[in-house]
């Protein structure tokens, strides 16, 4: 009796023997393809080319990740390039993509490494432009425009690149399958046959990948399960700052977050960002409080800023935020009203962050109610404060994690006194005055708000 043929799925690569019209695995309608069967030949054993050992015997030296030349992406990929990895750098349109790749082939090129850059998407005199714009020019930096995936291969067969950049796996197309550039079956043939070529040479390749409407990466699923690391780069098209953050990670973490300033000279690593997040007053200003937030490990300060509009007789007051959870604010506003007594019926409420910052987790709530708070009475806040807690319903101060890396972050940045959930007392910074608090209440007590 013939064995039945197999299927699979395109988008998540998911294997049945029977044909289904939506994947069980990912819920992908139509992505289910026949491949063919397991036949007799398929099992007969192969040539063994490089035999099993040992673990405790595998050298380990080939697979030691070497820095990228920019600091900020190695803490991001844990400690730099390995060899023969495979990176996928997904981002939206004009985020700076490119201009980060081409200032990792300029410092990798520095570095005494061949690196071969290939652009799909623009001509090789456009690339050479930004380049020379960047500073990015150097003899062991290769570049060649080319779309096809036979004709990109023998350029690595020529060069015999160290770092592979591939600018963006959507344009190369090849012959061997049908399909468009970009298609589900071409993306994944294309990477496929460059993540083989990249462990067979240990050769580390960045694959650059288009993002869907909702953020999501482009073409099959199967392709973020192929690479090794799988970065996402972001950032507000009117803002200077971007993000990298890693979504998979083989070699490191994916809790780090590297910090970059886009800017007209090019792309430069932030160690330390804070700065873009507070704004400078000569004098202290209603309405402004300072709290710190977690991006991955990484403790940023952010300033959030509230203006209160005097009393009307509208019904339906305007409340707008911008880089703050809409929901979260929302509520924090109720509970500051209902709980704490401050009068915010009827007038309009405007709450933002500084810098493009974007802040959703609870731990910034206490910071928002003691601005909002300073606002509506119009009485300024100390400049050296800051605030940390989550608003509960009830109006209590809950606890947040990673307290004390925040407050030594905010000490380090100048900061002497911090409100803070109760901590029983267990926590010391010095050169910083702790004040424990348990209740919004005695929050705004405690900064002459009540």
């Amino acid at each position: 009796m013939a064995k039945p043929d197999l299927y699979r799925c395109t988008e998540c690569g998911w294997s049945g023997v029977k044909w289904l019209g939506q994947c069980p695995e990912c819920q992908a309608w139509g992505s289910v393809d026949e491949v063919g069967g397991v036949t007799k030949a398929s099992l007969q054993p192969g040539r063994i080319i490089t035999p099993a050992k040992p673990i405790a015997e595998i050298d380990v030296a080939s697979a030691i990740a070497r820095s990228s030349g920019v600091p900020e992406l190695d803490r991001v990929l844990g400690g730099g390039i390995v060899p023969g990895a495979a990176i996928l750098l997904a981002g939206e349109p004009g985020v700076g993509k490119s201009t980060l790749l081409l200032a990792v082939s300029a410092e990798s090129a520095k570095a005494n490494m061949k690196v071969l850059y290939v652009t799909g998407e623009e001509s090789a005199s456009q690339v050479r432009l930004r380049a020379e714009r960047l500073k990015a020019l150097h003899p062991n930096l290769f570049l060649a425009a080319e779309s096809d995936l036979g004709v990109l291969l023998a350029h690595v067969d020529q060069v015999k690149p160290d770092l592979l950049i591939v600018d963006s796996v959507q344009t190369i197309s090849t012959q061997s399958v049908d399909g468009s550039p970009g298609g589900v079956t071409q993306v994944r043939e294309v990477a496929g046959a460059l993540i083989r070529v990249a462990k067979e040479r240990a050769l580390a390749t960045i694959l650059v990948g288009h993002v869907t409407k909702d953020g999501s990466i482009a073409g099959p699923r199967l392709l973020e399960h192929l690479v090794d690391v799988v970065l996402n780069f972001e950032g507000e098209k009117h803002t200077r700052l971007r993000l990298v953050r890693a979504i998979k990670n083989r070699f490191g973490a994916t809790d780090e977050v590297g910090c970059f300033d886009l800017n007209e000279n090019g792309i430069e690593g932030l160690a330390d960002p804070t700065g873009l997040f507070l704004s400078r007053h000569s004098e202290p200003v209603p309405g402004t409080c300072i709290t710190v937030a977690m991006e991955g490990r990484r403790p940023l300060l952010a300033e959030i800023q509230a203006l209160v509009g005097g009393a009307s007789n509208n019904t339906n007051p305007r409340r707008t935020t911008s880089g703050l959870d809409n929901a979260r604010a929302m509520m924090t506003l109720a509970v500051l009203e209902l709980r704490a007594g401050i009068p915010l019926a009827g007038r309009d409420t405007y709450l933002a962050t500084v810098g493009g910052m974007k802040l959703t987790e609870p731990a910034a709530d206490l910071a928002l109610a003691l601005a909002v708070g300073s606002a509506a009475k119009g009485f300024a806040l100390p400049s050296d404060l800051i605030a940390l807690g989550e608003v509960g319903l009830a109006g209590e101060v809950r606890k947040v994690n990673g307290i004390q890396q925040r407050l030594n972050e905010a000490a380090r940045l100048g900061f002497t006194r911090a409100i803070v959930p109760d901590l029983k007392g267990e926590l010391k910074i010095p050169g910083m005055e702790i004040l424990e608090v348990t209740r919004l209440t005695t929050a705004l007590e405690r900064v002459r708000l009540t």
